[in-house]
């Protein structure tokens, strides 16, 4: 073998040991043989080596977007104080070590100003942060939009007590978090809006609804507003009745107390609407055979008996529980231009 090859076979094996194992990019100067590059590359190697359970991973987006923990180390509300690391499996996050962000901003050019907080769906057993999360995200950024992925606690986390309350404290957080560091990102603080799909939308739903804060604990951020300026819910989890209830996710959300009558009143949020609900979008299938579509319909009645005027309701034909950004069928495709238009319609997207 050609001895200037085996020097950089070498140096490729120390800068592996040095940079624990993470990508490094080789230059290979010259031209060498087909016949002698038979040695693996580093993403090879770390695709077979790769745990599904844990990255340390799961800095998802492994473009550089910017992390932010929600809560400083001690202050995690409604914690049992049990440490936990983050489960990952085909793209969904199981159980989060720490509630945070991610942002994305569009180029400084094309920044509008208005920002949103996008929560995976996943019945509340998971979240799909990729089909549900990134993909969203990028879009939004399409339009000027800077967007923050919200990974949440999960209701069945060892390190949570109430399970119900957990996604809603996070987001309440999310939403503060933001909303304080508008200067920082280029935003308006009064052109903050949630989005989310399947039992994401459920949680948007909460922080668009509930009114009690859960999320205070005593710092600067109580101070700032945790109401969102708008909202979008794409086949949205929005009651916990049994006639039309998502069941997987009514029963991982309340745990123990799903049968109880309290409970699945209290985070029916149809029931809870008042005239303080930011103007929602709802974007939902006729043949949706999971998170049936008169959950957005309940929630848009509601919104208009409360005179939520500036909200609206697209129900598409076709879609079932798959509702995303590409290969939709016929006017189900449309939904992605009326987002757009409907948030300029509104006032919170420069036309």
């Amino acid at each position: 073998m050609n001895e200037g090859f085996l020097v950089i076979l070498h140096t490729e094996k120390k800068a592996f040991e040095m940079m624990n194992h993470k990508l490094v990019s080789i230059l290979m100067a010259g031209t060498l043989a087909a016949g002698m590059l038979s040695m693996p590359s580093a993403e090879a190697k770390r695709k077979k080596t790769a745990k599904p359970t844990t990255e340390a991973a799961i800095d998802i987006p492994a473009e550089g977007h910017q992390r932010i923990n929600l809560w400083a180390e001690g202050t995690v509300p409604n914690s049992t104080g049990i440490s936990v690391s983050d489960s990952i499996v085909n793209h969904r996050i199981w159980r989060a070590d720490q509630p945070r962000l991610y942002v994305y901003q569009p180029v400084v050019e094309e920044r509008t100003g208005t920002a949103v907080v996008i929560i995976p769906g996943g019945g509340y057993v998971k979240q799909a942060y990729e089909v549900s999360g990134i993909s969203m995200a990028k879009w939004f950024n399409t339009f000027g939009v800077t967007a923050f992925i919200l990974l949440h606690r999960l209701p069945n986390q060892p390190d949570v007590q109430d399970g119900s309350i957990a996604p809603t404290q996070d987001a309440q957080r999310a939403i503060r978090l933001v909303r304080s560091r508008a200067a920082e990102f280029g935003i308006d603080p009064d052109k903050i809006g949630v989005m989310g799909t399947s039992a994401g939308g459920h949680v948007c739903a909460c922080v668009s609804t509930i009114t009690d804060d859960l999320s205070a604990i005593g710092d600067s951020l109580d101070a700032v507003s945790f109401r969102p300026d708008f909202a979008i819910l794409v086949s949205p989890v929005i009651s916990m009745a049994d006639s039309i209830t998502h069941r997987v996710s009514r029963d991982c959300l309340l745990g123990a107390q799903s049968k109880s009558a309290e409970k699945r009143r209290q985070f029916s949020m149809d029931q809870q609407v008042t005239a303080q609900n930011p103007p929602t979008l709802l974007i939902h299938a006729a043949d949706d055979p999971a998170v049936g579509v008169m959950n957005s319909v309940s929630m848009f009645e509601a919104l208009m008996r409360k005179g939520v005027k500036l909200s609206s309701l697209h129900v598409f034909p076709f879609g079932k529980h798959s509702i995303a950004l590409r290969r939709q069928p016929g006017s189900t495709a449309l939904w992605v231009e009326l987002a757009e238009s409907w948030m300029k319609e509104i006032g919170v997207l420069k036309p």
